[in-house]
């Protein structure tokens, strides 16, 4: 099951817990618009070529739509039209004011200088610089982008509407970016945690983790377990994998990884198979990377064959039977976007374990993106203790809003964080008058 199916899966289920009217239920699941472009650009020897450059504009009942930007050379509209979706129901879910977007375009990044780069993405805002704004639709930097190209948008999209560092967020510091989002996403993950095991009256001290993925997300959030006393007892990402049941000295892994570009050699802890991580011994398993890691299905050998959604991540699969009925964790927590696929989140709820799930567990980053855009609107920047209060606060306000769903309705966490959302988001277009 693609990330689309998926999601309009959950969606459907928690539709059918609230009771949603058969028409509202199907223009809530229909996109506001969908941006298709053409980008031609002069390369550095001279010569020329296009991308096709995109944005699926979900919903903005409740406020501006917000979502990244990804540049990809096998983007699939399935994936991003899904994320756009999830950004809408994740975004209510955190009571962010905003609705759901994504896009990006179809190039290679790896295969560009700076120079094309900074040209694809000018003219890639000349073309959608009136379809994007402070109070319509904020971008922020996703797979294949970053600050750098937030300002380039910024720049450009400044030159038709005066300077305006709110258009986008996840910006550098100097441009208006705010501090602790770099860590926000990871941070948060570790927040939802504390609260869910605080649930079951347990803390992350002592507790063993494995975490898969080991990059922004991966590597903050076992920085602040490891800071809090946790064991991270197995990490995996793209290079290799390492576990050490004593719990991995994660600054020292860190520092390896910074000279080394890799886990492979660790001293620390030993080596083992990529995909064993999922189904090591642990209380707590943190998916930090791929989706649909979590599955019933075989994954093939080469990405190009694989399932839609993992065409967007240039990652190798080996050969891969399920895994859900072989994962040990009493708990999971989805820090990455769609890590279990549906027919696997059933095995594993059989099976008794919690799943946190990902439109609640890592909304870390987009509720500071929100308070980086607050910060430009109003023109006063926070202090970063201030920001990591604040997204506490956040985070503990939405988990308790997910229970009380769950409560009303009898219902698991994901269900609960679904129904969450799509009732904020109903409510919202009910209010508005949509049938006018």
């Amino acid at each position: 099951m693609n990330a689309l199916a998926a999601t309009n899966r959950n969606f459907q289920l928690a539709a059918r817990i609230l009771g949603l009217d058969s028409k509202l239920h199907k223009s809530l699941l229909i996109p506001f618009r969908e941006i298709k472009v053409e980008c031609t650009v002069p390369r550095d020897d001279g010569s020329f070529v296009s991308y096709i450059g995109f944005r699926i504009q979900h919903d903005n009942a409740r406020g501006p739509m917000k979502g990244g930007i990804r540049y990809h050379p096998e983007v699939d509209p399935d994936e991003v039209n899904a994320l756009a979706q999830l950004m809408t129901w994740k975004t209510a879910v955190a009571n962010l004011p905003y609705g759901g977007a994504k896009g990006g375009i179809g190039c290679n990044p790896r295969e560009l200088t700076v120079s094309e780069l900074e040209r694809v993405t000018r003219v890639f805002t000349q073309k959608i610089h009136d379809l994007i704004g402070i109070h319509r639709d904020v971008p922020a930097p996703d797979m294949g982008t970053n600050s750098q190209t937030m300002a380039w948008i910024l720049d450009e999209y400044s030159k038709f509407h005066g300077y305006s560092p709110a258009v986008v967020t996840g910006k550098p510091i100097e441009l208006g970016g705010s501090l602790g989002r770099e860590a926000a996403t990871g941070l948060g993950v570790v927040f939802a945690t504390e609260f869910l095991l605080d649930e079951y009256g347990m803390s992350i001290a002592n507790m063993k983790f494995a975490i898969q993925g080991f990059g922004n997300v991966g590597s903050w959030a076992a920085s602040f377990i490891h800071q809090k006393g946790g064991k991270v007892v197995a990490v995996s990402d793209i290079t290799g994998a390492v576990k050490n049941p004593n719990g991995i000295d994660i600054p020292a892994l860190l520092k390896h990884k910074e000279k080394a570009y890799s886990l492979k050699d660790f001293e620390g802890g030993d080596a083992m198979d990529l995909n064993d991580v999922l189904v090591h011994e642990c209380d707590v398993l943190i998916p930090c990377a791929l989706g649909g890691v979590l599955n019933k299905y075989i994954l093939c050998t080469s990405y190009k064959q694989s399932l839609p959604f993992i065409n967007s991540f240039l990652f190798p699969f080996k050969n891969q039977k399920e895994n859900a009925a072989d994962v040990k964790a009493k708990f999971i927590i989805e820090a990455a976007n769609h890590p279990t696929d549906p027919e696997a989140d059933e095995i594993l709820s059989r099976k008794g374990v919690i799943i946190l799930p990902d439109i609640y567990a890592n909304s870390g980053g987009v509720t500071v993106s929100y308070f980086e855009w607050v910060q430009n609107i109003q023109g006063f920047m926070w202090e970063e203790e201030k920001v990591n209060y604040e997204l506490k606060r956040y985070m503990k306000r939405a988990f308790n809003d997910i229970k009380a769903m769950c409560h009303t309705h009898n219902c698991n966490l994901r269900m609960g964080a679904f129904a969450l959302g799509v009732n904020k988001v109903a409510r919202a277009t009910v209010l508005r008058g949509w049938e006018a």
